[in-house]
């Protein structure tokens, strides 16, 4: 290829067209902390991380439903031309904001709101993507498919829910051993999260490119979701794209809920939660 066909397929637009979105909370009576969106050129999901105490600090709502709000509010108003600083942006945004709506300072470090996220985005025939901790995107090209935001591991989780005895991840993280574990693990420094805190954002926050065609395919995906390949072991990624396009994401989701209840009991799956919020976004590349 010349530097005159480099040129014209750089100068090439691209979109995404939305195929299905699906998104479900764990329980009726508890609100989705996740999100998802998509603009033309950008799409995002964020996945805000289960409060471990009370709300208090950002008044009466909890620290997981306002970042995963704040996050997707900050990700549809980006306007930077690149990943890594419509991420920075996101990023100071989440900041401002928490400093305007905190009613009070932050007494131990578990309790700052978190959120893992994953977000891809068109830049001729580039995708940039960029994530931080359990959220993941899958690509799709005919009869290839791969994780084009790292390949997602549940393993050290699962074993930590099995130590702490499967049985108790029936319950949310009020056990008192399992509280402790829990907000030990969310104030380790090198907890991945996205955050108030710019810096830790920026530093647990991967970037990475790949090419894209017309007519390529992108999930992306909470863990949620995520539990039929991570911790169900019912697909791979190939099988699970197969699916996507044979079944559709509701079907799949209708799966995933079936699943959670016939190991309410978290004996056959260790987790810490029955059911989480479960979201995914199927988009298609248009190249013009």
């Amino acid at each position: 290829m010349d530097r005159a066909d480099v040129a014209c397929e750089n100068a090439r637009g691209s979109r995404f067209d939305c195929l299905q979105t699906v998104s479900l909370n764990a329980r009726s009576d508890r609100p989705n902390e996740d999100r998802a969106g998509a603009s033309r050129q950008l799409a995002w999901v964020i996945d805000g991380a289960t409060d471990l105490g009370p709300p208090g600090l950002l008044g009466a709502e909890g620290g997981a439903a306002w970042i995963a709000a704040t996050a997707h509010d900050a990700f549809a108003a980006a306007q930077a031309q690149d990943m890594r600083a419509t991420c920075q942006d996101a990023f100071r945004a989440i900041a401002a904001r928490f400093e305007r709506d905190r009613t009070r300072a932050v007494q131990a470090a578990w309790e700052l709101p978190k959120a893992a996220f994953a977000a891809a985005r068109l830049s001729g025939n580039t995708l940039e993507v960029a994530w931080a901790a359990d959220c993941a995107i899958l690509q799709a090209r005919s009869d290839r498919v791969w994780w084009c935001a790292g390949a997602p591991e549940t393993a050290a989780e699962t074993a930590a829910a099995a130590a702490l005895g499967a049985g108790r991840g029936a319950q949310e993280p009020r056990d008192a051993e399992l509280l402790a574990d829990r907000r030990a693990h969310r104030s380790g420094s090198d907890h991945a999260a996205i955050s108030p805190d710019v810096t830790a954002s920026a530093r647990s926050t991967t970037y990475g490119a790949s090419r894209v065609m017309s007519g390529d395919e992108v999930l992306l995906m909470s863990d949620g979701f995520l539990r039929l390949v991570t911790d169900f072991h019912r697909y791979t990624a190939e099988t699970l794209i197969e699916a996507v396009r044979a079944r559709g994401l509701a079907a799949l989701a209708a799966e995933l809920r079936d699943i959670e209840r016939e190991d309410a009991g978290c004996l056959r799956y260790p987790r810490f939660k029955v059911s989480d919020d479960a979201t995914a976004l199927w988009l298609r590349v248009a190249v013009t």
